[in-house]
């Protein structure tokens, strides 16, 4: 009976430890990363595409007079692929470096040694987490701009139908545009370059419009959610590197 119970305290102190050397910090901003990646690359690829078409459609005449933006909604796409193949491997990377300087890991494996090899990699790591922070930061900035554009043009439709419903003057609503080159969507010398009245209030009642919106703002979310994931392991891991730093320079070996 002694040797039974002694078996199941084992094992239950053996289930406790793995549980406790699991780096749920790091899990968790790995998990993060993936969602907000996906969210802004299948949404941003998608916005991108139905931006295409609504541009062509409604707000430039000529190649000519968006050329800019179509070659920068291409290549951006190219981009998009790319950062998907990167953060894929850039999460397991941040999740292995959470498992490698979890404390509890070092106090569950006894012959585990930490190398100043090892903290230089540790903090480049870090280094280079908190360089993607700030890139990822004027991302999520820079895909506020379609969205408080698409904001804004469906404010403007929902009050041009409600001067179209209150007067039946075409006036007093043919002044109510938008203009996509204010926004720095378009050049200055694109033609037309804005929409009015009810030709703008008939885009807003598209299917195209609604899901180009919808499409940003997926994209504005998942670059949010990636930079909180990224300030999520920066938090734990630099924390973590510290305590590596200091027991190292008090000759403890850890």
């Amino acid at each position: 009976m002694r040797s039974r119970a002694r078996t199941h305290m084992g094992c239950y102190d053996c289930c406790v430890r793995c549980l406790g050397a699991i780096p749920y910090a790091s899990l968790a901003a790995t998990l993060l990363c993936y969602a907000g990646v996906a969210l802004f690359c299948a949404g941003g690829h998608q916005a991108l595409t139905h931006t295409d078409t609504l541009v062509q459609m409604h707000f430039a005449r000529s190649l000519q007079d968006y050329v800019v933006l179509a070659d920068f909604i291409k290549y951006f796409q190219y981009v998009i692929y790319g950062l998907a193949s990167f953060f894929c491997l850039f999460g397991i990377l941040l999740l292995a470096e959470g498992f490698y300087t979890t404390s509890a890991v070092k106090q569950t494996f006894g012959e585990f040694r930490s190398t100043q090899c090892s903290r230089c990699l540790s903090l480049t790591l870090i280094i280079v987490t908190y360089v993607l922070a700030v890139i990822w930061l004027v991302v999520f900035a820079f895909a506020g701009i379609p969205v408080y554009f698409l904001s804004n043009m469906a404010s403007t439709c929902h009050t041009v139908n409600i001067l179209s419903e209150t007067t039946t003057s075409l006036n007093q609503h043919a002044w109510v545009c938008m203009d996509a080159r204010q926004f720095g969507l378009l050049p200055w010398n694109a033609m037309p370059g804005k929409v009015c009245g009810m030709t703008m209030a008939n885009i807003c009642k598209t299917p195209e419009f609604y899901v180009t919106y919808d499409y940003y703002i997926t994209a504005f979310a998942g670059a949010g959610i990636t930079l909180l994931s990224l300030v999520l392991y920066i938090v734990p891991a630099t924390y973590n590197y510290a305590v590596l730093r200091f027991l190292g320079r008090k000759g403890i070996r850890c």
